[in-house]
């Protein structure tokens, strides 16, 4: 089984950059996609991304990824984690894709993991690769798939997959909120988006990550911790 720092770990990393949390714990059914619009024309996940559909910027308003921009999280069992916009791209699956790096401190000890992401022409952002302790993947190598990160136009129970890697990690999101409310040492809100962060191969990881329009990610939260947003600079 996954140590509790393990699963929040994941978790954060999973929402953080859209990102590997490998927060887990849903049915292994397929993800849920409702209405005739959102999420529901897209192929998720994505064996073969036409890079004609992507661009170079990530403006998503629940995901604003500028290069240079940084978030700096606590988490309640003594943990900080800094995730930043570098401004570097990698060629994956023929997709320029945005570096994302998080940076995990305890103590001495730290922990530093890479994603990449890319946004369509739509407005949804999606996971190309990650590399960590937990997960290490690329969209196009050994079966991997790019999964959507987050949604241009979030609706309630809207269901996708964040990646797909056989064998290794299935992550699964759901929306479930979009009018929550969250007070974290950075600001106070009544508008979150809340999304379930599941994955099929690991039903011990589970979480709920908080998103801001405009900052991004600002609370997530598992069985066992809370990890709140207490700075943002962005360029």
């Amino acid at each position: 089984m996954p140590s509790t720092r393990l699963v929040r770990r994941r978790a954060v990393q999973i929402a953080v950059t859209a990102v590997v949390l490998a927060v887990s714990g849903c049915s292994a059914g397929e993800p849920r996609s409702i209405g005739p619009a959102g999420v529901d024309g897209l192929d998720i996940p994505t064996r073969s991304p036409d890079p004609v559909d992507f661009v170079d910027t990530i403006d998503n308003p629940w995901l604003p990824l500028v290069p240079g921009s940084r978030w700096v999280y606590e988490s309640s069992d003594g943990e900080t984690i800094t995730v930043s916009v570098p401004g570097g791209t990698e060629l994956i699956a023929g997709v320029e894709a945005t570096l994302v790096e998080t940076l995990v401190e305890r103590g001495r000890r730290s922990e530093s993991s890479k994603r990449w992401l890319a946004q369509d022409r739509a407005g949804n952002v999606w996971s190309f690769g990650a590399e960590s302790d937990a997960v290490d993947w690329t969209a196009g190598v050994a079966g991997a798939q790019a999964g959507l990160v987050m949604p241009a136009r979030p609706r309630l129970g809207d269901g996708f997959r964040r990646q797909l890697v056989p064998g290794v990690a299935d992550g699964r999101s759901e929306v479930v909120d979009l009018s929550a409310s969250a007070s974290v040492p950075y600001g106070e809100w009544s508008d979150l988006l809340a999304i379930r962060e599941t994955d099929g191969l690991d039903p011990a990881v589970r979480a709920v990550a908080y998103y801001a329009v405009g900052t991004g990610l600002v609370l997530t939260e598992t069985a066992q911790t809370q990890t709140q947003l207490v700075s943002f600079t962005q360029p």
